[in-house]
């Protein structure tokens, strides 16, 4: 596929090519006519002796026969520069019009390179074009004005977002006091129901804020020791009889501690709830690609599609979650650069894996415990499949 660039290059050199080649020719063309004009009518015309000496009859004869060959040697050393000015030319047409173009594209590239470079995090980010008004101009402004409209309404959703936190955790967490010391003993049945829809409410917000502030984006970033988080998350989790084996190699993410905390949460999570009893759940880390994969029940190759939606779930004999783990995943591994995938295993289960992108330079950090804002390392199972 040709670029813009090329195709500008290709019309400049033609456009100085066809005119130079027309004009070479022309002049080529006139000069011969003219040349073949006057030495006709030189030798038609009387010769006058110009010497006291009378000339002798064979010297004319021998002269005018050599002015034709004379009018030929000329036109042909004529066309043959003209051959080699047209080369020259045409190497020095593509370098200028190379350069003429790269010129005129620059402000595209500039445009495509922000547009490239920006996400929910970093939209304060403008072109700022400078330059005469022209259209390229008016293109980046136009992209700048279109930025500020969007800047201004992702900042208004991480205000919602952040007051909805407040706003839908504070009720929840009265009712749940409330449950536990206004109810008294012989309710005990009514209680226990109360408090576990309690619960699953609280997780439900908790995973619905959670996937909003990973589709926003990250704020701030900083080294992560992912082995780390990883280890963390298996320390502080149930297997719930199921056996889980590691194989764990250091690799350093530059992201956010408690969205990766979330998103192997999620992941083991997912592999432990959606399993057999006593079945298995392999962790792998290594060259930052985790991996988990679990024995289970199989899932339909048509689901497959459904598995990193929103509220989808899949049959299982165990609770139900949410519907939100691996969207989840999904939303914290966009906002880290990261790719995601599922991939069934040979007699049930699912394979998911996590490609990260290259760790930063340096050594590797010291991982923090990742915690969610009210203080609790986010291990509990909030969403699942």
């Amino acid at each position: 596929m040709t670029t813009v660039r090329v195709r500008l290059t290709l019309i400049y050199s033609g456009l100085f090519l066809l005119t130079s080649v027309v004009l070479l020719v022309t002049v080529n063309l006139l000069l011969r006519q003219a040349l073949r004009t006057r030495i006709a009518g030189f030798s038609s015309g009387p010769v006058a002796p110009v010497a006291p000496v009378a000339p002798q009859p064979g010297d004319l004869d021998v002269q005018r026969p050599q002015l034709p060959g004379l009018v030929d040697a000329v036109v042909d050393y004529q066309w043959g520069v003209t051959v080699l000015t047209i080369g020259i030319l045409v190497l020095v047409s593509v370098v200028v019009g190379w350069l003429v173009a790269g010129r005129i594209l620059r402000p595209v590239h500039r445009i495509t390179a922000t547009a490239r470079r920006l996400s929910v995090s970093n939209l304060h980010e403008r072109i700022a074009l400078a330059g005469p008004k022209d259209e390229l101009k008016e293109l980046a402004d136009t992209f700048d004005a279109m930025l500020d409209r969007l800047e201004r309404s992702v900042e208004a959703q991480r205000r919602f977002i952040a007051n909805a936190s407040h706003e839908l955790r504070t009720p929840l967490a009265v009712q749940r006091a409330a449950i536990e010391i206004g109810l008294p003993d012989d309710v005990g049945e009514i209680r226990d129901k109360l408090l576990l829809h309690n619960h699953r409410t609280e997780n439900l917000i908790e995973a619905l804020l959670v996937l909003a502030q990973a589709g926003h984006g990250l704020d701030n970033t900083r080294p992560v020791a992912l082995d780390q988080v990883v280890r963390l998350v298996l320390a502080e989790g149930s297997s719930d009889g199921v056996t889980v084996t590691t194989r764990i190699e250091p690799f350093a993410v530059d992201g956010d501690p408690v969205l990766l905390n979330r998103l192997v949460t999620n992941l083991v999570d997912n592999a432990v709830r959606y399993n057999h009893p006593g079945g298995i759940v392999e962790v792998t880390l290594s060259r930052g690609v985790l991996t988990v994969r679990n024995t289970g029940p199989e899932v339909p190759q048509e689901r497959f599609g459904d598995l990193f939606e929103p509220f989808r779930r899949l049959h299982t004999t165990r609770e139900q979650g949410a519907g939100l783990g691996l969207s989840i995943v999904a939303s914290i591994a966009r906002a880290h650069g990261a790719d995601v995938r599922a991939s069934p295993n040979p007699g049930g289960g699912l394979e998911l894996v996590v490609v990260f992108p290259a760790p930063p330079a340096g050594p590797l950090p010291a991982a923090e415990p990742a915690q969610d804002d009210r203080g609790r390392a986010p291990v509990g199972r909030t969403a699942g499949r």
